[in-house]
């Protein structure tokens, strides 16, 4: 990292202030995911049949698509700090409108409010996070901020799902809403500054892309995200038709978030020291685990040990894969990770077709074989990017310099 970005060495780790960002990711996914457990209720209170309810989803992924781009460039000179609070503010004001909506088009709206902010989010978070923690300590610090995505996935949706069964969608998304508020005055309390050096350059996407290492890293980190969501949008009808009991459905995407968890957690200790080594050996075992998901044999036990490899997998590839961006895009770091944020969108929405189409094409059963053929893809593109995508870490040279030596008396010695 660049010293006129970088924190300091000496600085102390800010975990209350990562914390805080961690949470922001666990509201920021559960945002995300809320609308896509409450189907049936959001589709009978606004009077709209449940595909049409689904635009909810879709809607929110494509304006981030769509806008992540421009927007990070507009408001690249904005501090980080008060950026961060006001997207954690839009949080809440999206989904109070959405619990308030009187009609779908209002709720519309308020998703597309939702989708601009969650795309600002994941452009903004990451490089905070390199201009307030010790750059030794940078790879930690993501790790623990990328643990909200996973405790998102595993039981923020399905605790907002539970709450609207109980209490109704509206008052689902209206908790989300206050939760955030009450986020957003943590943030302005715990966030430290972390301003611009006065020689940076503005952050530029075609300058971004011209660094070698870029294009690597924002071609074989969607490419995961694409066999996950293939895999994860269809996972019930693959349970059903390995043999598996109904209740592994819920189970299966317990283990998926929870051994997320596991992996992020991993990765944090590995990211800094065995970055190329750590991202080769999860991506192979990710597709190992799915190519042997359709030979389960209707064995829950081995289909959770494939599941665990699976989430404990993909909750790593996010830490190595951000750190990796981040170092590849140099001072232009945030146009860098500005286009993963756009290039893994469009692998979420196409992963899901893809998923599909396998679904029609192959069967249930082979879902899994076709989602391992994208993260074959993305691991040849790892390999391929040793020199400036994925470079070995500190702790991963192979060959030592020989120790140099001096000569006494005609005895060559070595230098201590």
């Amino acid at each position: 990292m660049s010293s006129a970005i970088s924190a300091p060495a000496t600085q102390r780790f800010p975990l209350a202030a990562m914390m805080v960002l961690a949470t922001i990711a666990f509201t920021a996914i559960t945002t995300e995911l809320l609308p896509s457990g409450l189907l049936p209720q959001i589709s009978s209170g606004l009077n709209v049949s449940e595909p049409v309810a689904g635009y909810l989803a879709a809607a929110y992924a494509a304006v981030i698509v769509i806008t992540v781009v421009p927007a990070a460039r507009l408001l690249g000179k904005v501090p980080r700090r008060p950026l961060l609070v006001a997207l954690v503010l839009t949080f809440a004001i999206s989904n109070a409108m959405v619990g308030l909506a009187p009609d779908f088009t209002a709720a519309m709206v308020a998703r597309l409010v939702g989708g601009l902010a969650h795309g600002l989010l994941w452009t903004t978070m990451a490089p905070y996070v390199t201009r307030v923690v010790p750059a030794h300590k940078v790879g930690k610090a993501l790790a623990v901020v990328f643990s909200g995505n996973s405790l998102g996935l595993a039981i923020g949706a399905p605790i907002g799902t539970a709450l609207g069964g109980f209490l109704g969608w509206r008052a689902a998304f209206l908790f989300l809403a206050g939760f955030s508020l009450l986020l957003a005055v943590l943030a302005f309390w715990l966030l430290p500054s972390a301003r611009r050096a006065a020689g940076e350059a503005r952050p530029s996407l075609r300058k971004a892309i011209a660094q070698p290492g870029v294009k690597p890293v924002a071609i074989a980190w969607p490419l995961m995200i694409l066999a996950h969501f293939a895999l994860f949008t269809y996972i019930a009808p693959f349970i059903r038709d390995a043999g598996l009991p109904d209740y592994a459905i819920s189970l299966s995407l317990t283990v998926l978030g929870v051994s997320g968890l596991v992996g992020i957690w991993i990765a944090g200790l590995t990211v800094d020291s065995h970055p190329r080594r750590s991202l080769l050996i999860t991506t192979a075992a990710i597709a190992v685990s799915m190519l042997l998901l359709p030979f389960v044999g209707g064995s829950l036990p081995f289909a959770l040990v494939l599941m665990t490899v699976w989430g404990a997998g993909l909750g790593a590839i996010g830490i190595y894969n951000q750190s990796a961006i981040l170092r590849a895009g140099r001072e232009n770091k945030d146009a860098a990770n500005g286009l993963t944020v756009l290039t893994i969108q469009l692998g979420i929405t196409i992963g899901a077709l893809y998923g599909s189409a396998a679904l029609v094409v192959a069967g249930p059963l082979l879902v899994p074989a076709a989602a391992a053929l994208p993260v074959i893809a993305a691991l040849l593109v790892t390999i391929g990017g040793r020199k400036a995508a994925y470079p070995p870490g500190p702790r991963e040279s192979v060959w030592k310099s020989p120790r140099p030596v001096k000569e006494t008396e005609g005895t060559r010695l070595p230098v201590r």
